[in-house]
């Protein structure tokens, strides 16, 4: 499908709006680049990390990799996170929220196991069967084929 002149005009007039970050409503409709980064950054550090790692303090260290403890204090990181991005008219999720959350993984549950997460094979008494019925299956039917080949050779 072709452009015609008038939707590349249009494009163009989007792509301009869009990186000038023009004044009044159509700031609103397209979030401009540059705002989201430093004051973004600054909000979510002031009202959202602040009050998620005095959550974390409150807690035990012991209880940190625990996810029914530390469910709450997350989610309510992930929603202030989003609020602060919804009032600054800024993309949800973004880099600055990536590294956030990267940062803070690396800061509280740097030490949590992997494991309950890891897949594992079941136990051989789980196990056993799924293996065994079908090898023994193969075999009864490969002898039942040899078998009746032998019995009828003799009638053509």
């Amino acid at each position: 499908m072709a452009l015609d002149c008038t939707s590349l005009t249009k494009l163009t007039l989007v792509l301009c709006v869009a990186v000038s970050g023009c004044s009044g409503a159509h700031r609103r409709a397209i979030p401009s680049l540059s705002s989201c980064s430093g004051a973004y950054g600054r909000a979510i550090s002031d009202f959202c990390v602040t009050k998620f790692s005095l959550d974390m303090e409150a807690l035990d260290q012991s209880l940190w990799c625990s996810w029914s403890d530390t469910f709450q204090p997350y989610e309510e990181l992930t929603n202030c996170t989003f609020f602060v991005a919804l009032k600054m008219h800024c993309f949800w999720p973004n880099r600055l929220i990536d590294d956030l959350y990267i940062r803070l993984h690396q800061d509280y549950f740097h030490d949590c196991a992997l494991t309950g997460r890891l897949l594992r094979d079941p136990p051989i008494r789980i196990l056993g069967p799924f293996i065994g019925v079908p090898v023994l299956v193969t075999l009864l039917m490969t002898a039942l084929v040899v078998w009746s080949g032998k019995c009828c050779q003799g009638i053509v």
